[in-house]
Order: structure tokens, then C-alpha cells, then sequence
């Protein structure tokens, strides 16, 4: 009853917030860019090319789901200096995009419950040009100017049915660890893909299984919302952090024992049809502001997926409604 009471007041409070989405795309008829300031493309294509600006990434099962991560390798291509040109890394061909080189991914764990996917895991992902030792940060549709982090930034699932863009997602990167969840489109999109909690890290914001040297598939339960226990929810900087929700429970897995697509981490380019455009950019995202420190690989240093000031105070609106209405359902 208790998390009952809590997916429903949080569904009464957004409901508003969860459709308000500018536009809805699918891979064969977005626009060239869907942002302003915008360095890659969304009109990606069916090849692949290790040199492509594709921004559209894809979260449909074990074997084919993608990362976002820096255009270019480099000392200056952490996560909080790139978060705003980031471009996709895939697994499978045909999405348009770079190819996750093999032994990049060291364990992944796809779940598909019924309001989002996720994929959790770990690997050495200086293979897609994140730094040694980086320790990460968020990706998610609402920058601190209301673009997403990336600019442009779209994913889309199959995992309900047809492909469809989800509007609402969040994606930790960091040199050895990784984490994307993508929701379907509903009154619990916006709370349970939560996008305010940048300096957390993956295991708190989804918790799950990142055990290396396995790779499996499973059914899941919906989790916990991030941040929301009962009636009452966190903010980062509250004087206490929670821990973070056990990790819902998961059935009907298939194990494999690996997973790639025969791309040589030492291959620089791959065969492709028609790709993104190629030319990658400088890592010269936005300057990334000091914070605290974050409790997980995840967790980053900075103000990934920060919300602006107005979002802000939406958010502050929207956990005191879930408050009241929590409260009084668990009652």
C-alpha cells in the first residue's frame, strides 16, 4: 500500500508535467537536428560508422541498446566536459550510428518491466572515448537550459511493441560502469526515469545487477521512484541521503555468454550505408561547476542533467503535491 500510495500521488502530481513534450519523433522522420545548438544529427541512417554525429539512441534488448558517450577520446572528454555533444555508441549495426567495440561491454543486465527498460552494467568504456578514471555523470532529456544533455539527444525503444520515442530517460556513463533507463510514455514516465539526481550515481538511481562477466535478459518489476520514500521525498543536499531502493525483483531470465558485434576495439572505421554526419567535433562542452562528490562510479562531479531554475521549483511543487496526496492514501 505504502508504494502504492506513492506511484499514484506521484501520478496525480505530474500527470500534468508528463505529456508537455514538444515533439515526437521516430528514427525515419526526425529532423536533421530536434534542438538548437545541436552538433550531431538525428537523421542517422541504417549503416554504421565509427566516425558518425548520430544522436538517437536505442534501448531494445540485451544485444541492441546503445550509450551515449564523447564524440572524441581525450583527456578533456570527461562526461561533465561533453555532456552536451555526446553522440551514440551501439551495439547491433543499423541504427546509423558508432558500434560498442567488442570487450567494451564486461557485463550487461537488460530488464523490461512495465512502465520503462534498463540496462545496467560494466566495462571498460575508454573503449568509446571516456577517460581513464572519469567518474561519470548524467545524461538526460532537461539541460540546464532546457535542452537535454546531450543537445538533441533522442532515444527510442521497441521493447513495447513498435519503436517508439521515449520522452523521458536518464543515462550515468562513467569510465568503468554504465546505467539507461528509458520509460514509456504515461503519468509515471517523469518520476520513475528522474533526471534531478546527477551527483547519485547508477546503483542509487538504478538499482540492479552491474556484476560483471554475465549478460542477461530478464522480466522486472516496476522499482521504487527514485528519491520518493512514502510520503516524503529527497533532494540532494538534504542534511541525510536514503539508501537507495532494493533493487525490484526480476524472472523469466535468459542468460548469454557474451554479447557484441565483431567490431575490433582497435578499428577506428566500419562498413556503413548511410550514417550521421562524420566530422566529430572538439570535446568542448559546457564548463562543469564543482559539487560534492557522489557515492557510486556514476556519480560525476558537476551539474549533469541539472534542471533550470524554473524545472526547479516545478519539481519542489510537484514532491510537496506527492507529499500531501501520499499522506493522505496511505492513511
Amino acid at each position: 500500500m505504502f508504494r502504492f500510495a506513492a506511484l499514484v500521488s506521484l501520478a496525480l502530481a505530474s500527470g500534468a508535467l508528463a505529456q508537455t513534450y514538444s515533439a515526437t519523433y521516430l528514427p525515419t522522420n526526425a529532423p536533421k537536428t530536434s534542438e538548437e545548438g545541436q552538433e550531431g544529427t538525428n537523421q542517422c541512417g541504417t549503416g554504421n560508422d565509427q566516425n558518425s554525429m548520430c544522436q538517437n539512441v536505442f534501448v531494445n534488448s540485451l544485444d541492441d541498446f546503445c550509450l551515449f558517450a564523447p564524440p572524441k577520446p581525450g583527456a578533456d572528454s570527461a562526461i561533465g566536459n561533453t555532456e552536451r555533444i555526446e553522440v551514440s555508441w551501439c551495439m547491433k549495426p543499423g541504427h546509423g550510428t558508432r558500434l560498442i567495440p567488442d570487450g567494451a561491454i564486461q557485463g550487461a543486465h537488460f530488464v523490461q518491466t512495465p512502465d520503462y527498460v534498463q540496462v545496467t552494467g560494466t566495462g571498460d568504456l575508454t573503449k568509446i572515448n571516456i577517460p581513464a578514471g572519469d567518474e561519470g555523470g548524467e545524461l538526460d532529456p532537461h539541460g540546464a537550459d532546457g535542452n537535454g544533455n546531450p543537445i538533441g539527444g533522442l532515444v527510442f525503444s521497441s521493447a513495447f511493441g513498435d519503436v517508439a520515442q521515449m520522452h523521458e530517460w536518464t543515462n550515468f556513463m562513467a569510465a568503468t560502469e554504465f546505467c539507461i533507463r528509458a520509460c514509456k510514455d504515461g503519468p509515471n514516465a517523469p518520476a520513475l526515469c528522474q533526471h534531478i539526481y546527477d551527483v547519485m550515481g547508477c546503483a542509487w538511481n538504478m538499482p540492479g545487477n552491474y556484476a560483471a562477466g554475465s549478460f542477461d535478459s530478464c522480466k522486472g518489476d516496476t522499482g521504487e521512484p527514485m528519491g520518493v520514500y512514502g510520503s516524503s521525498t529527497f533532494h540532494q543536499g538534504d542534511p541525510v541521503t536514503p539508501d537507495a531502493h532494493p533493487a525490484p525483483a526480476t524472472s523469466s531470465c535468459n542468460t548469454v555468454t557474451s554479447i557484441g558485434n565483431g567490431l575490433d576495439a582497435a578499428s577506428t572505421t566500419s562498413a556503413s550505408t548511410t550514417s550521421g554526419v562524420k566530422t566529430a567535433p572538439s570535446a568542448t562542452g559546457s564548463t562543469n561547476t564543482a559539487s560534492n562528490g557522489s557515492p557510486s562510479a556514476t556519480g560525476g562531479s558537476g551539474d549533469n542533467g541539472a534542471a533550470p531554475l524554473l524545472t526547479r521549483g516545478l519539481e519542489l511543487m510537484v514532491a510537496g503535491a506527492a507529499v500531501v496526496l501520499g499522506g493522505v492514501l496511505v492513511a
